[in-house]
């Protein structure tokens, strides 16, 4: 997403760095290219020449000589664009009892958003629960019931009532154990005077402690008018964006929503249940930059790994002890991120690196033969991988019994030695806490520019 705007800036912040001397013509031709990448991303033309005006007249500041000169215009480009991102907001849980009421038009996303939350703070050890009051849209409430069924995520529906309010009712003593409530609205085609009734209705019954408008990214800049219009009826107190993995225009959108001062608290970058981040300008700014997002792929990988099983194998590393079946564990978690090819943007300095394939393979398919690979296994072969790389007879005893190629187990046991490489001494390693700093220093090291010379 947007890739074209992270290209121009970095060849901006080149061209200004190694420049000899910062003239009109430079900055000109600089300014120029600035411009089209953001009308390609969609943003506001006023903005746009707000922009480009403000770095014109600061470089050709006669005031400011030399290395500090580009420094300073360097600096005032990145802080710009990290202006019209917005500000960095987090979408703070109270110690009590959370409700979070999601509002938006027909189409926006707003279920599957609200499965994404839940999971994303369930995993953060919240007692979640999720509500369906769209008691408009035929298939919302089953909707809902199968995101939440299949990410083992507490759900409240009513199949007969066609009445919000009256649900609400039915389900809020039940509702009081929980820690977080995420409630599931009815959309329209436009704000229009019953929706806003209904939603001032709810609001006025509920007392949601967060009313956050979810918006997908291709309406562009549409999406100022329609945060404004939410805003000013119904007070929404943060916005979520999806669809940001499919458009162009999510630039419009997320420009739109800093204009209006309607905080960004999340984007939804996918279809799984994973795909949804913490928005922050600075950090999204970083990796279209290819300079890399540490936290958030942090954050990513504590949304998709589960914390007994995490902490299971975190206490057989420190016994010196990996299995195959942790190696299946580590593969699928990379699976549930969008494969490697899809978070190395976040790791510095592998944004626009080309990773082979088979590197982290995440392939369901290649998943299941390993599986069937590991069934036909003895205790002692699955706790003791090592043993087989002596004895090629049990290769081709484990290969015949799964029904795969011999280069299939040894596929296996390849991953098993990468994960091995990547992990060794153990000490420094958290796993239920995801990927440390230095882990990600070290990943790069041995998959990335190792993998990268041979190309």
């Amino acid at each position: 997403m947007l890739e074209r705007l992270g290209e121009v800036i970095k060849k901006a912040t080149n061209r200004i760095a190694n420049a000899i001397f910062l003239d009109k013509n430079l900055m000109d031709s600089i300014v120029r290219d600035l411009q089209r990448a953001l009308i390609e991303a969609d943003v506001n033309i006023l903005l746009i020449k707000k922009i480009s005006d403000k770095i014109k007249k600061e470089a050709l500041d006669e005031r400011i000589k030399g290395v500090e000169k580009k420094e300073h215009v360097i600096k005032l480009l990145h802080d710009e664009l990290t202006n019209i991102l917005g500000e960095h907001i987090q979408l703070k849980l109270k110690k009590t009892q959370n409700k979070i009421i999601l509002l938006g038009l027909y189409g926006a996303g707003k279920t599957t958003t609200i499965a994404k939350l839940g999971n994303y703070f369930a995993k953060r050890g919240s007692k979640v629960a999720l509500v369906g009051l769209d008691v408009h849209r035929p298939a919302a409430k089953e909707q809902l019931r199968q995101l939440a069924e299949k990410n083992k995520l507490n759900c409240f529906i009513d199949e007969k009532e066609n009445n919000a309010i009256k649900t609400w009712k039915k389900f809020e003593k039940d509702l009081k154990k929980y820690d977080l409530i995420l409630i599931d609205t009815a959309g329209r085609h436009s704000l229009d005077k019953e929706l806003i009734k209904e939603i001032t209705a709810l609001n006025k019954e509920i007392k949601p402690t967060e009313s956050i408008l979810v918006m997908p990214a291709d309406i562009g800049q549409a999406a100022k008018k329609q945060a404004q219009e939410f805003k000013d009826a119904v007070k929404i107190s943060g916005v979520i964006i999806t669809r940001m993995d499919s458009t162009a225009k999510g630039g419009g959108a997320l420009t739109a929503c800093g204009e209006t001062k309607a905080p960004v608290y999340f984007i939804a970058t996918g279809e799984k249940i994973n795909d949804l981040e913490e928005f922050n300008p600075e950090s999204f700014l970083s990796r279209l930059l290819g300079m890399g997002d540490l936290q958030t792929l942090i954050e990513k990988v504590k949304s998709v790994t589960n914390e007994g099983k995490q902490e299971e194998m975190q206490k057989r590393l420190e016994e010196g002890k990996l299995t195959l079946d942790d190696v299946i564990e580590q593969v699928k978690s990379m699976g549930d991120m969008g494969g490697f090819d899809k978070i190395k943007s976040m790791i510095p300095g592998l944004g626009n690196a080309k990773i082979p394939e088979g590197m982290l393979g995440t392939q369901e398919e290649k998943i299941k033969k390993w599986e069937h690979i590991i069934k036909s296994m003895t205790s002692e072969e699955k706790n003791n991988p090592e043993i087989l790389k002596k004895q090629t007879s049990r290769i081709a005893r484990i290969a015949k019994g799964s029904g795969v190629n011999n280069s299939d187990v040894r596929s296996l046991l390849k991953q098993y030695d990468m994960l091995s490489e990547m992990i060794k001494g153990g000490s420094d390693i958290d796993m239920s806490q995801g990927f440390s700093q230095k882990q990600m220093q070290k990943l790069m090291k041995k998959f990335g520019k190792k993998k990268m010379r041979r190309m």
